[in-house]
């Protein structure tokens, strides 16, 4: 046997390296497609998910914020409710005030020594003849009796008759 000529070899091989260059070229073509519609359904899947996850995010995004905007909302009528007693409240004692102030102004006019006299004979009504009836500072009487108290003084009065008003004094500052 005879060696080939290494130029016979290298041309004999020829055919042979075609068809494996055309069969590697193949493959990776087929590879390289294949790639390339897995790349295309996983960049598909990614979108999906994405958006899934975006509408997901913005659905609790929304139900966060509808809670938020109702915490607050609570928050404030609390707050305007609690501003609006709170002014209620110091217009009522404003009330009380100016009552009691309007009523001790009496102590001073000629008509006071007969209110006092009407007073005292109602202290004595209410605890009995031997009740002990002495004046109050702001005008207006005390009577006791043995475990009893009355306080007919005049701030007292007024106070009582601003409570008895009821509705009608809540009727100054409601609509």
């Amino acid at each position: 046997m005879t060696t080939p000529a290494p130029d016979q070899t290298a041309d004999a091989l020829n055919p042979v390296r075609a068809g494996l260059l055309r069969a590697a070229h193949s493959d990776a073509e087929v590879l390289l497609a294949r790639a390339e519609r897995e790349a295309d359904a996983l960049v598909a899947r990614a979108r999906t998910e994405a958006r899934t996850v975006l509408d997901e995010a913005r659905r609790q995004g929304e139900a966060d914020g509808a809670d938020a905007a109702r915490d607050l909302l609570v928050r404030a009528r609390r707050d305007a409710r609690s501003s609006i007693l709170a002014a209620r409240r110091e217009s009522y004692e404003e009330l009380r005030r100016a009552a009691a102030e309007r009523v001790r102004e009496l102590h001073g006019t000629s008509g006071y020594t007969s209110l006092r006299e009407r007073l005292e004979r109602r202290a004595r009504v209410l605890l009995g003849p031997g009740a002990e009836v002495s004046e109050h500072a702001g005008g207006g009487v005390v009577g006791r009796a043995p475990g009893r108290r009355v306080d007919l003084s005049l701030t007292e009065l007024a106070d009582r008759a601003l409570d008895r008003m009821g509705a009608e004094v809540r009727s100054l500052w409601e609509k």
